[in-house]
């Protein structure tokens, strides 16, 4: 599966939006109930590594894999990064987004603290 191909099966999934977000960042983030699913890099010298959310046990498996990393500043939150994703067989990668995709929309969002004073 090359870049274009995961861009549009992200685009695709129910209620997904994107967000091209320029320097420093420089990344394209996939959202769905407004928070993050997928993302890629856009600028050199990482253009279009992808990350995704993974289980933490996924976590451990998928970061001995070559070509797969902790995700920066993410990896606290079991996020890693693909490299280059031609690299992963193509079910296996359908099948990461999906979960990740999955954890956002199923993941209650964080109540807003209340001052009270």
């Amino acid at each position: 599966m090359d870049v274009a191909t995961v861009k549009e099966l992200c685009s695709h999934y129910p209620g997904a939006t994107s967000k091209l977000y320029g320097p420093p960042g420089n990344v394209l983030v996939y959202y769905a109930g407004g928070k993050k699913f997928a993302y890629f890099k856009t600028s050199e010298p990482e253009q279009w590594r992808f990350s995704i959310r993974t289980t933490p046990e996924r976590f451990l498996e998928l970061t001995d894999v070559p070509g797969i990393k902790p995700a920066r500043y993410m990896a606290r939150f079991h996020w890693v990064t693909i490299v280059d994703v031609r690299a992963v067989p193509v079910d296996y990668l359908q099948e990461l987004i999906g979960w990740s995709y999955t954890k956002a929309v199923t993941r209650p969002r964080k109540a807003a603290s209340r001052n009270h004073g």
